[in-house]
Order: C-alpha cells, then structure tokens, then sequence
C-alpha cells in the first residue's frame, strides 16, 4: 500500500528498528526456505508455467494502485490470488520474488524492511488467505461448484488475507516501530483502511479465480482433489 503517511504496508527503510528488522528478516528466510522445500512436491508441468504467469500478473497489477481514502491508496497484495491458484507454498515464493524484484530495482519497499515485508504480504497473507479458501471450499464448494460460489470463497479469502497481514504489520510495529505514531493510532490506521484495500483485493481476486477455472478449472490448485458438490455425489454426475 502507497500512503502519503510513514505508515504503510509495504513499509520503507526506518519504520521499524534494525533489531526488529532483522529479527523478520530471519523469519522471512526460515519461511521461505520451508516453502522452497515444500514446493517441489506441488511443481509439476502445470504449475510451473502457470506460477510464472501468476507472478507476472502480481508484478503488474501491483504497480496499479485504487484510493481508499483521501491521501490513501492501496493496491493488491495477491497472497491469497497465488495461493488459490498455484498452493500456499509455490504462492509464498512468487509474492516473495517480485518483492524483492520491486525493492532492489525499484525502490518500493525498503531494503532492510524487506524481511518485515516479505514475512506480512508473502507469508502471512499468503498462509491466512489459503486456509481460509480451503475452509470455504470445505463449507461451500462441497455442496455447490457454482461460479458465484467459488468467487465467494476467493473474495473472503483475500479479504482475511490482507488483514492478517496488516496484522502482522502492527505486531512488528509493536515489537520495534521506530516512528513517533502511537500504537494505537497506528492499528486503527492499519485495519480500518486493510478491510476496504481488502475489499478491493477480494474483487480482484474472485474475478481472476473465476475467469481461470471457467477456462481451466484444472489449472487452480484450490480445486483439485477438491469435494465434489452433494447433488453430484448422489447422482454420480461428475462436478
């Protein structure tokens, strides 16, 4: 998120102190390792093109930021976007490279806050978003395989996914921030505009699921081994 404030979700250099940055830092590499490893079970001939794709539709939808509120704008977080599409752990990787592709080329996001950045919008956002489609997909998508269904799933899924994220935010800010906004002031800032940029990420995200697993419902990770619909577990008529 771009703000006319120091505080932002994709935080710059000097919001937190160094100690907290590196601690995140740590975090973010631990985490990221786990999901390298992880991947390999997930990279098959599907999802290594269609990973690509995903973290060049991030990169670029990125760099197209919507106002929220007077001097506040936001633009999507994808975590939630990647992990339906290609599994939380082969989405945590693409978030993470195209932060770091937008850090060191681009300048948008400090250096030393990229651990901070990649631990909230790669892990978190990434981790939260999945878990709750899968919920969803457990709830909804078990008794109706509709559209409308899974763009449903995909824009809560997003919307959590950014709030956690911005969550996360505000727990390194509690840990170590480093400027001279209150705590307080700080969360209330951070999750009252996250639930409209998360709105906005939720449209975005539905849209996107939606029009892939119209044209290749195979090609979206959510759905495979997915539950089939209870109308077509009692006529036998695949979903």
């Amino acid at each position: 998120m771009s703000t006319t404030t120091p505080l932002a979700m994709h935080m710059s250099d000097g919001i937190i102190n160094a100690p907290t940055s590196a601690l995140f830092g740590v975090v973010a590499i631990v985490g990221l390792a786990f999901c390298t490893w992880r991947a390999r079970t997930d990279l098959d001939e599907k999802t290594v093109p269609m990973a690509g794709l995903v973290a060049a539709f991030i990169f670029a939808v990125q760099m197209i930021n919507f106002p929220v509120l007077p001097g506040v704008s936001g633009h999507l977080l994808g975590g939630a976007l990647a992990a339906i599409l290609v599994g939380p752990y082969t989405g945590a990787l693409c978030i993470a490279i195209v932060l770091v592709v937008q850090s060191l080329l681009f300048a948008d996001g400090g250096v030393t806050a990229l651990g901070a950045n990649v631990t909230n919008m790669a892990l978190i956002s990434t981790f939260v978003g999945y878990g709750v489609a899968v919920l969803g997909r457990r709830l909804v998508y078990s008794r109706t395989s509709s559209p409308g269904a899974l763009g449903g799933i995909a824009f809560v899924a997003a919307l959590c996914g950014t709030v956690a994220a911005a969550t996360g935010f505000v727990i390194e800010y509690a840990i170590g921030g480093a400027a001279s906004t209150s705590l307080g002031a700080v969360a209330a800032y951070m999750w009252g505009t996250h639930v409209l940029i998360g709105a906005g990420e939720g449209l975005i995200t539905a849209v996107t699921v939606m029009a892939v697993a119209r044209a290749r419902p195979d090609l979206v990770h959510l759905l495979r081994n997915a539950p089939r619909p209870a109308a077509a577990r009692r006529t036998g008529v695949p979903a």
